[in-house]
């Protein structure tokens, strides 16, 4: 049976990324002994990262949908932070009955947030 889904997404650099991810809430997860491989956890949510120097960020399309419970206190938490919010990914809910807002890493891998409104 399957049980959880760890998305792996590229990175260009771990120490940009780690810095990134820890601002979002997450924390590293598991060895920091492998400068081209990064794991973040942040609830039952985890993220991998593999080490790509060579991604051209407007040519990279990863992208990641994460569902959670509590949209408005997460947008606001990125608010509060001052992250930036993708420009066309405000807080809104979507005509498939979603309340979704999005994030670009700086890598450009898309981090949709949503929650069933």
């Amino acid at each position: 049976m399957l049980t959880h889904v760890n998305p792996k997404l590229p990175m260009r650099d771990k120490e940009i990324s780690r810095a990134y991810y820890l601002s979002l809430g997450f924390s590293e997860l598991g060895s920091t002994a492998y400068k081209e491989y990064l794991m973040v956890q942040k609830d039952n949510v985890q993220l991998h990262f593999f080490e790509f120097k060579e991604l051209i960020p407007e040519h990279n399309y990863g992208q990641v949908y994460l569902r959670t419970d509590n949209i408005e206190a997460l947008y606001q938490y990125m608010l509060d932070k001052n992250l930036d919010i993708h420009p066309n990914g405000k807080l809104q809910v979507k005509p498939w009955g979603q309340k979704e807002f999005s994030m670009l890493d700086p890598d450009n891998n898309l981090l949709t947030f949503g929650q069933a409104s």
